[in-house]
């Protein structure tokens, strides 16, 4: 039961994402025209301390009207390796440089309409650098235990996907 994506046009294309026409034949021959909304890999990054703390950013999304604990997140530049990208977020947004990261997971947060990836990455350590250079990113950093993330998931207080999987992922890890 597989699509075929024969071809795709742009509709739109700016320097963060495009928006493609593409021309999709199901598997009983049928055409079908879909929007595809290309976008640039997601890199994200957080540590967890000694007291299993997790640094997490509250922050407002004007798209959707919500706010919500996240992750420290931002597009691979062109060239970027992806864990260097995670990095650069997670100083540029928190203030504190990870040590060595460790993939966390991958996740494709809505595969049904863009091909966007997010990267999510963790460290056992970090650095404090001083105030972020995107504090506008958020409102408030925390260290939240992470023992507490499963309820606050439950509760609607991680609203992206992506990063309530991860987190969820790195309790998992960390708590069993």
């Amino acid at each position: 039961m597989q699509w075929t994506n024969l071809n795709e046009q742009a509709v739109y294309a700016n320097r963060w994402f495009r928006v493609n026409l593409a021309d999709v034949v199901l598997p009983d021959g049928r055409h079908l025209d879909h929007f595809v909304i290309r976008l640039r890999p997601v890199a994200a990054a957080t540590v967890v301390n000694e007291a299993d703390e997790v640094l997490l950013l509250w922050r407002h999304r004007f798209i959707t009207d919500s706010w919500g604990w996240e992750l420290a997140a931002g597009v691979v530049e062109d060239g970027e390796d992806i864990a260097a990208a995670a990095a650069r977020e997670m100083e540029e947004e928190t203030g504190w440089r990870p040590g060595e990261l460790s993939p966390l997971m991958t996740a494709e947060p809505a595969n049904g309409l863009t091909d966007a990836r997010h990267h999510l990455f963790w460290s056992r350590e970090a650095t404090y650098t001083g105030r972020p250079v995107d504090d506008y990113e958020s409102s408030r950093r925390e260290w939240v235990p992470l023992k507490l993330v499963p309820d606050m998931i439950a509760r609607g207080e991680v609203p992206a996907a992506a990063m309530a999987a991860g987190l969820l992922m790195l309790h998992h890890l960390r708590l069993g």
